[in-house]
């Protein structure tokens, strides 16, 4: 039989610990990936369903205070009127962000 030369105390301590950290690293990294290419495109899918929601309903009941309901032309045209004051609004955040404004 052949003897194992462990070469003093703790010898395998480190090898162990490397596997360790690589296990984790690797744990992590499934993660990370899982998140990024899973959990990722269904988040930013809910995300923006429940903006359409709530600008729809926000349209709604906007133009509902005028009189204007769903379903009818002048709600299309309220509609559309109030998507241009939402991006009127969001260029003026955005020249804001930059120090435009």
């Amino acid at each position: 039989m052949t003897e194992i030369n462990s070469g003093g105390h703790g010898s395998t301590a480190v090898p162990l610990r490397s596997l360790a950290y690589a296990v984790l690293i690797a744990i992590l990294a499934a993660f990370g990936l899982y998140a990024m290419f899973i959990a990722g495109p269904a988040m930013r899918a809910a995300a923006r369903d429940d903006l359409v929601r709530t600008v729809a309903e926000e349209d709604r009941r906007f133009c509902g205070m005028f009189g204007i309901g769903a379903g009818t032309d002048n709600f299309g045209a309220c509609s559309r009127e109030l998507s241009i004051v939402r991006q009127r609004q969001v260029d003026r955040d955005d020249a804001a962000a930059q120090g435009l404004l």
